[in-house]
């Protein structure tokens, strides 16, 4: 049955169309990914990847990206292409810019940029809260662990390599976390009006989850729609402020329906000639930015 309330209808679309793309045949998901391809040379195909598809298969996982990339190469190259190669990932939630590789030497250069950190990755968020300040550089260690709880699973988390003191509040060193990544972000607000803000990210280093860690459990301000690091211990939907839930017009017990929104929004990749992408944010995020009234700063 169809919901009365537009945004549980708009809710339900979304998890529909995420649902969709899971089980679509593999063809049609090759040729949406051809719809949204942005850019195309001799070595690399950027596409813009849609919201909920996973890149990797995994338990569950009917189809992802890297399944479908031998049939996306056909498609774009008259039939005698070799497979396309991955040259990073993004989250299965995320969406936005992603750089595709036609050959394994392209592939490896690419990956290697990502790796010594030459690409630049600009990315969008919504969040719950002000960050304080409001602009600055996110510098904590993070590392997976696992959650004891009723259900336990694992979560990645902050190392830090420094505490204050209980007694007298003093900064101190604590033993290093042996398996800990070093992970940096720099962040900026762009926007904050109902009890969220609208951020511009850029990730300096590349550890797995780093932009939902840093902001989560950094800066204490989760990204809209990310149900697994707006709590530590438990796996619960996201809790959300009163004037939030007004303007989005949900209650509380539907939160758990809300898409993250984390966008990969601009690329830059030094390749031969300095090359930039930009992918524009998807329809779901715009309508949350209008609901929210979180104006988009004209560049």
């Amino acid at each position: 049955q169809i919901p009365k309330d537009p945004t549980q209808r708009w809710l339900r679309e979304l998890a529909a169309l995420s649902q969709q793309l899971q089980q679509v045949h593999p063809n049609v998901l090759a040729k949406i990914l051809k719809q949204r391809t942005v850019y195309q040379n001799e070595e690399i195909v950027v596409i813009d990847k849609p919201y909920g598809l996973p890149v990797h298969g995994g338990p569950g996982i009917k189809n992802c990206i890297a399944d479908v990339l031998p049939i996306l190469a056909k498609m774009l190259e008259n039939m005698k292409a070799d497979p396309l190669h991955l040259c990073h990932r993004l989250d299965k939630e995320t969406t936005g810019v992603m750089v595709l590789a036609r050959s394994k030497e392209a592939a490896e250069k690419i990956r290697l940029l990502f790796k010594t950190r030459q690409v630049e990755k600009i990315y969008w968020a919504v969040v719950l809260g002000d960050p304080d300040p409001v602009e600055g550089i996110v510098e904590i260690p993070i590392v997976e662990k696992e959650v004891q709880s009723h259900q336990s699973h694992y979560k990645m988390t902050l190392a830090p390599n420094y505490r204050l003191r209980p007694e007298d509040g003093k900064v101190m060193k604590i033993r290093k976390n042996q398996n800990a990544e070093s992970a940096v972000t720099r962040y900026r607000r762009l926007a904050s009006a109902s009890a969220c803000s609208l951020l511009e990210l850029q990730p300096i280093t590349g550890v797995k989850h780093q932009i939902r860690v840093h902001l989560a459990y950094g800066l204490g301000c989760p990204i809209l729609g990310d149900h697994k690091y707006s709590h530590w211990s438990k796996l619960a939907p996201q809790k959300l402020p009163e004037l939030t839930l007004r303007r989005l017009k949900l209650e509380q017990s539907k939160a758990r329906h809300l898409p993250l929104h984390l966008h990969a929004h601009q690329l830059h990749l030094p390749l031969g000639q300095p090359l930039d992408f930009v992918c524009k944010l998807p329809l779901f995020f715009q309508k949350t930015l209008r609901k929210l009234e979180l104006d988009i700063p004209k560049d």
